[in-house]
């Protein structure tokens, strides 16, 4: 695992910590455990798939679908994230 390096300079997590390991467990089957560490992990990966597949094959309302799972993406990692620094 690569270390973080905002967590090794400044002492904290930064938004994307938790993320290796969170892929790591989804690869071992271990999809609650990956929920645990990475919230917006299932969020992001549907939004990767999103992203792929309207690549190859445009589906009806594929932008509009690319925006809402990157609006929820992006509210899954900052809630997170703040989550993690009120609890410290």
């Amino acid at each position: 695992m690569l270390p973080c390096l905002n967590k090794s300079l400044f002492g904290f997590d930064c938004m994307g910590c938790g993320l290796q390991r969170s892929l790591l467990a989804l690869f071992h089957g271990q999809f609650i455990k990956a929920l645990w560490l990475y919230p917006a992990i299932f969020p992001l990966l549907l939004l990767a798939t999103a992203v792929v597949l309207s690549k190859f094959y445009k589906f009806k309302f594929h932008l509009k679908t690319i925006n809402m799972l990157s609006v929820i993406s992006i509210g899954a990692i900052i809630a997170n994230y703040l989550i993690k620094l009120i609890a410290l």
